[in-house]
């Protein structure tokens, strides 16, 4: 599946209020800035992966990177 940065932000913002936490506590639980947090939940395209990562990680969203089957031709 293909997510948008829309989508992403989204689902961060839904996770962090199912969880009761604030963007602040969550600014400060992972490490970022309040400001990176509201940026990222409005679906910030240029957002740092590392960061993005990180939030995630912090908010028990997993994330799985299924690489393409490799083809061999013989």
């Amino acid at each position: 599946m293909r997510y948008t940065p829309q989508e992403i932000g989204k689902l961060i913002r839904e996770t962090r209020k199912g969880l009761g936490v604030t963007q602040e506590a969550l600014a400060l639980t992972s490490g970022t800035g309040l400001r990176f947090i509201i940026e990222l939940e409005k679906g910030k395209e240029t957002a740092q992966i590392g960061k993005v990562l990180t939030i995630l990680q912090t908010l028990g969203i997993q994330v799985i990177l299924t690489p393409p089957a490799a083809t061999k031709r013989g």
